[in-house]
């Protein structure tokens, strides 16, 4: 009893004075002020420099609303796609065991150690006019390089492990319980997947989507290769952003910038009411924070 009462009055590892918690809690927040809030209000301050109307003027800009069109195309085309690919690679990952498991896990984790410049020299090399594959598609008139589709394989590559990274954990945490008790009641396999698989994963899905396409539209470094940045036809947001800035039209330059920083912080925002709203079950699921 003794030992017991004096453990309860022993300091908990994690307690520190209150002058160092709060030495912390400064340094962490000056930390975030200088390199994250303090660029935000420079980005949306220099968009609006020269007022509300030549901001808007220059978001109707032909060229400003080229990228604009291109980027949300290329993510409506990315995302879905990433999503069918992660879903796909988490079920056999954390469902099933197979030879070359580990490898594969390498491979989705591949775009984060390759430079995206690297990704998109890749797709030079495999279609470009030196290649073999790239005067063969030109012959049946399909372009790959400096077009929309070279675009579209360039952010698949360095957008494709954000679903499968948020899913992978969360399936082998959760087992194959609910699976098999579903088949060994009759369920078919599709039933199976629609009816209890995907309820179970749906948070951390969402999480994926949120963080995938928030990646497809800020790419620069793949797309800038495989682009050729062709005004009005290849650039995205980011890439029209550059040539803006380049041409010394800062305003544009940064009222584009400004959107992307505003689609970002759309995507924080739906993440925290999601967090919000759904608290018990992202708990229940493992992806509360």
């Amino acid at each position: 009893m003794a030992m017991a009462a004096k453990s309860r009055h022993l300091a908990s590892p994690t307690s520190e004075p209150a002058s160092v918690r709060w030495m912390l809690i400064l340094v962490g927040l000056a930390f975030m002020a200088l390199f994250i809030v303090l660029p935000v209000i420079a980005v949306f301050s220099e968009a609006f420099r020269q007022g509300l109307g030549a901001y808007w003027e220059s978001l109707h800009n032909a060229d400003a609303q080229s990228a604009i069109r291109l980027t949300l195309m290329v993510a409506a085309i990315a995302v879905p796609l990433n999503v069918v690919f992660g879903v796909c690679a988490s079920w056999a990952i954390a469902k099933f065991e197979f030879k070359g498991k580990a490898f594969l896990i390498t491979l989705i984790d591949l775009p984060f150690s390759v430079s995206p410049v690297i990704s998109g020299l890749v797709y030079v090399l495999l279609f470009g006019s030196g290649s073999i594959l790239g005067p063969w598609l030109k012959s049946y008139g399909i372009e790959i390089l400096f077009a929309v589709p070279g675009i579209v394989l360039a952010t698949i590559f360095v957008t494709f492990p954000f679903v499968a990274r948020e899913l992978i954990p969360l399936m082998q945490d959760q087992g194959s319980g609910d699976e098999e008790a579903a088949l060994s009641l009759g369920a078919s396999g599709w039933q199976t997947f629609w009816r209890v698989t995907l309820p179970n994963i749906r948070w951390g899905l969402l999480y994926g989507v949120l963080l995938c396409n928030a990646r497809a539209m800020g790419e620069f470094g793949a797309v800038a290769v495989v682009s050729g940045k062709i005004r009005g036809q290849t650039t995205t947001m980011p890439l029209q952003v550059e040539m803006f800035y380049n041409e010394y039209q800062g305003t544009a330059a940064f009222a584009l910038a400004s959107l992307l920083a505003m689609l970002a912080l759309v995507t924080l925002v739906l993440k925290t009411a999601l967090e919000w709203r759904f608290g018990d079950e992202l708990a229940a699921t493992g992806r509360g924070h």
